[in-house]
């Protein structure tokens, strides 16, 4: 079909063959080919000139279009193999803060063709759908490792404590795990979150620290509000997740360890395309200025957990 154009746009065969960088003869074949497909005849032959025929007349048009529609695909092909058109599927966790939309927003103005697609999944469920190649890759909290996967890390978060407001130690400006080893421990189950039930109890023994058990961490709001109003004192551990307003008689502080890393799960070997781009936004986006830490504010919901709550 590209002969054909190039035979139409110079008026000849030999002329055609110059500008396509082949034999005239090879021109002559393909375009008798093509009659012989389409049953018609494309030019008047003479051994003078080469015109289009009635029918080369009505076909060329189509045949520019055919050959803009295969040159729109191969450029689609092209941005899909450099990342930038296509589908990027990630699984996500949930903030710290907006910064999961201004990663979207940003790799929408770098690659406008580039489309993400954020599932939320328990954590388990968001790696395995990385290892049966239903997510491109996946946000995770607190991993040390995970099976079959490499984990590229993103970000690095302070952790923050709610304990009592009258208990001695509120009135530091950065906690660290030794100031309260008396008090008891409001944790969640590890089964709801174990790479964050891990981080906390490996701090904790680094530390030397060994609070006792307390009620279970339920909810960050609801936990924040035993917290002030339970007779016993005790606190808790939370990640940023989005802006909370202070509760009465509880204090916020950030721990100066251990900090809370987010890491990117993926593939073994080279990073597609796609996610190289993710990686690149993900390094650039740091944390809202205007964020829950920054205002001294709590986390969301359910910030100790990274399951269906709040992952």
């Amino acid at each position: 079909m590209r002969y054909f154009v190039a035979v139409a746009e110079e008026g000849g065969f030999g002329r055609a063959a110059e500008r396509l960088s082949i034999v005239q003869s090879a021109v002559s074949q393909q375009i008798r080919r093509l009659e012989r497909e389409w049953g018609v005849t494309l030019f008047d032959r003479t051994t003078r000139r080469v015109r289009l025929s009635g029918a080369g007349e009505r076909l060329l048009p189509e045949a520019y279009a055919v050959l803009a529609a295969a040159d729109r695909a191969r450029q689609v092909a092209a941005d899909v193999a450099g990342g930038r058109d296509g589908v990027l599927r990630l699984g996500t966790v949930q903030g710290p803060g907006d910064r999961i939309y201004r990663v979207v927003g940003e790799l929408a103005v770098r690659f406008p063709k580039l489309r993400v697609r954020l599932r939320r999944l328990p954590v388990a469920e968001r790696l395995a759908a990385v290892r049966a190649g239903e997510l491109d890759a996946a946000l995770v909290r607190a991993a040390s490792s995970a099976r079959g996967l490499e984990l590229l890390d993103v970000w690095r978060d302070p952790l923050y404590v709610a304990l009592p407001a009258d208990h001695p130690a509120a009135g530091r400006p950065v906690l660290g795990l030794g100031a309260l080893s008396g008090l008891p421990l409001r944790l969640a189950p590890r089964e709801h979150n174990a790479p964050f039930h891990d981080l906390v109890r490996r701090a904790l023994r680094e530390a030397g620290a060994e609070p006792p058990e307390g009620p279970p961490f339920t909810g960050l709001q609801a936990t924040l509000t035993a917290i002030g109003a339970a007779a016993e004192p005790s606190w808790t551990v939370f990640y940023e997740v989005g802006p909370l307003p202070r509760l009465p008689h509880v204090a916020l502080r950030p721990l100066a360890a251990p900090a809370v890393t987010t890491a990117l799960a993926v593939p073994p070997g080279p990073p597609a395309p796609a996610v190289r781009h993710l990686l690149d936004v993900l390094h650039t986006t740091g944390p809202s200025p205007g964020g829950a830490a920054a205002r001294g504010e709590a986390a969301g919901p359910d910030a100790q957990f990274d399951g269906d709550q709040s992952a």
